[in-house]
């Protein structure tokens, strides 16, 4: 069996599909910058949810034909400034269109696998995504006075977690007496009020 690397699907697996891929030959360093900016990680304006899967099709659409930009904030060494970064409080950017291809495959994957599940396209939204390192393809250049020197690929594992937005359910307004009593209170000041309460009744 398969083993993610969140755990949160283990709350509610009804409500959640998985995707993933392995191995993948695309940067993982440009694939991160991705993930981060479909997860909302890094930025002030999103919260711990990321984006909703129908806005992240359009966004990364538009990162492809380069009318958005992915911020690159962690691995920026080198990386161009650009306009388009403003946006997003950021200043260097990138349009890593493979990288792109390949996490619109998962999504699409993820996608027909919650509607196996029989969840809603407009309820899903993207809840985690996980990219880490695979091992490096080594192969070998050739260089000038009969040198060699490794020429080395840096793939990546890739994890998707979409889920649906679940429907609130409001807090009743008739609350128990006891129980607003009791708040604010330690654990052995509750079980002192009980027992105070039981005799009292006996």
């Amino acid at each position: 069996m398969v083993r993610y690397a969140a755990a949160a699907t283990a709350t509610n697996p009804e409500k959640t599909s998985r995707a993933r891929g392995e191995y993948l030959r695309t940067h993982f360093k440009n694939m991160r910058e991705v993930a981060a900016a479909l997860t909302g990680r890094g930025s002030e304006s999103c919260g711990n949810t990321g984006l909703k899967l129908t806005k992240a099709y359009t966004y990364l659409s538009d990162v492809k034909e380069h009318k958005q930009i992915i911020p690159f904030r962690r691995f920026a060494g080198g990386v161009g400034r650009a306009s388009q970064a403003k946006q997003f409080k950021a200043t260097q950017g990138r349009w890593p269109e493979k990288s792109v291809r390949f996490i619109l495959r998962l999504l699409k994957n993820a996608e027909s696998n919650a509607d196996a599940k029989n969840l809603e396209l407009e309820d899903l939204y993207i809840k985690n995504i996980v990219v880490q390192q695979a091992p490096k393809t080594r192969r070998r250049t050739y260089r000038a006075h009969g040198r060699i020197n490794p020429y080395q690929g840096h793939p990546c594992h890739v994890e998707i977690i979409l889920s649906a937005t679940d429907s609130e359910v409001e807090r009743s307004k008739d609350k128990d007496v006891a129980t607003t009593s009791l708040s604010g209170l330690n654990r052995r000041q509750v079980a002192r009020r009980r027992i105070e309460a039981a005799r009292t009744t006996a």
